[in-house]
């Protein structure tokens, strides 16, 4: 045991904390106006949209180990946490609760991860908990703690990388809103997610995804090196999900996205090791984004890693000569994914299944929705697609067409200005309340019919008809 975790457990037995049994102290009142709780459940919130299907509970806690705020998708560690009250109103401060992920970055502040038998009290030792202290960035003070929980037997290399990008987040959105400052935006991919879950499982009866499927199918059984290519956001990475749980169901598939060229070493480190684990496959993209050295030393990387078996490894790129020279001299399979725009028929099972994953239950689409959806030509592809139904169905469990964002009404290809935006949606939401006619839509704008319907043609606006 090395000499920090020794330390905080001779802390926890000075503390009187019982080895056997978790009793952290309950506070009744939680403090959810902070600016910390306000930064910190936004930034977890993203976080968890990345790795919606992990056993993994996400947790913010005060300078005190307060636990503010969890969020978990998983039933099963959801109870878990529970029943050692590793949740909101109850204190994880390692005079609480012995040593621990949460109460040892804040103890010596600085990212921690805890496994398993390294925890204090026994109750805590089925969990690998990592956490990494956020500090107020304006006077350098300690604010809390960004904690993440999984079981003992996950990827804890992972779990503390996810935890110190979310911390750094935390910190970097706390500063823009108390000061106005701007900050450099964390690259997206100094961490990689977990992946699996989102979008992984959901049904595309599309010819256009099933051919692309079959593709990659085909191409990773055969042990070839596969690029899978694209639109942003056209779902390559889902796509090589599935073809990869389609092999191997129980597979352990990660997403590695290239950082900013300063944090590439890093980034290497964490991630390329995996290549050795037979039961690991790993989704690389962003790779058109590296310093040419990086990119050699990924090429040596994946040549090394293809002769020991099947490829453990699928590269997703916008297109094939965007990557670099050295990687793409060992791709032996190109596989396209269609943009949204030509898999119409995924529109629909996409959308109910983004609906379903957010509410827990089945959602339904009016006529009217399922028609405006269907017709829009998505410029994002599944990206823009799942913010859609997810604004719709936060706000209902029967979507119509007044709930849907007034750009999948929006048939232009010209870029509108703010003006114009800000008029055009105006008008879809008068147009779209329910049992809406013409002449009381434009009386409602303030302007004549004849014009309502000059601005609905200059915008072409297209309306299904009503059901």
């Amino acid at each position: 045991m090395e000499g920090r975790l020794r330390a905080s457990w001779r802390r926890s037995e000075r503390y009187g904390v019982s080895p056997d049994e978790v009793s952290p102290v309950f506070t009744e009142s939680v403090d959810t106006g902070s600016l910390l709780y306000d930064c910190a459940f936004e930034v977890l919130t993203g976080l968890q949209s990345t790795i919606a299907n992990e056993p993994v509970g996400l947790m913010v806690a005060d300078r005190n180990g307060l636990v503010l705020a969890r969020l978990c998708n998983d039933p099963s560690i959801l109870r878990s946490l529970d029943r050692v009250h590793l949740a909101p109103g109850f204190s994880y401060a390692e005079r609480n609760a012995g040593t621990n992920g949460l109460g040892l970055s804040l103890a010596d502040r600085v990212p921690t991860l805890v496994r398993a038998s390294e925890h204090y009290c026994t109750e805590l030792r089925h969990y690998t908990c990592a956490a990494v202290p956020v500090l107020d960035p304006v006077g350098g003070d300690l604010a809390g703690s960004i904690n993440l929980t999984t079981w003992s037997e996950s990827s804890s290399e992972l779990l503390l990388a996810l935890a110190q990008a979310a911390a750094g987040a935390t910190s970097a959105m706390m500063l823009v809103r108390a000061t106005g400052r701007t900050v450099r935006p964390a690259p997206r991919g100094e961490v990689f997610s977990v992946t699996g879950g989102a979008s992984d499982g959901a049904p595309c009866p599309s010819p256009g995804w099933r051919t692309a499927h079959a593709d990659a199918l085909g191409a990773l059984a055969a042990g070839r090196v596969t690029a899978v290519v694209g639109e942003a956001g056209a779902g390559k990475a889902a796509l090589a999900a599935q073809a990869r749980r389609s092999l191997v169901p129980r597979s352990r598939i990660l997403h590695a996205r290239a950082p900013e060229a300063a944090d590439v070493p890093a980034w290497l480190e964490l991630w390329t090791p995996e290549l050795r684990k037979p039961d690991t496959f790993i989704i690389v993209s962003g790779l058109h984004t590296l310093p040419a050295w990086a990119a050699g030393e990924l090429a040596r990387l994946f040549a090394d890693a293809r002769p020991a078996g099947p490829v453990p490894f699928v590269l997703t790129a916008p297109g094939f000569t965007s990557l670099p020279d050295e990687i793409a001299m060992l791709v032996d399979a190109l596989v396209e994914v269609p943009p949204l725009r030509l898999r119409p028929d995924d529109v629909l099972p996409l959308a109910r299944y983004v609906a379903g994953s957010i509410r827990r239950r089945e959602v339904t689409f009016t006529p009217r929705a399922a028609a405006a959806l269907t017709a829009y030509h998505w410029p994002g592809n599944a990206t823009q697609l799942r913010r859609v139904v997810r604004d719709a169905v936060l706000r209902a469990t029967v979507v119509d067409l007044h709930h849907l964002a007034p750009e999948v009404l929006d048939r232009g290809s010209r870029p509108l200005t703010r003006l114009e935006r800000l008029e055009r949606d105006e008008i879809v939401r008068c147009l779209v309340e329910p049992n809406q006619t013409m002449t009381r839509a434009a009386e409602e704008l303030g302007i004549g019919r004849a014009t309502l319907y000059r601005k609905i043609a200059h915008y072409r606006i297209e309306l299904p008809t009503k059901d």
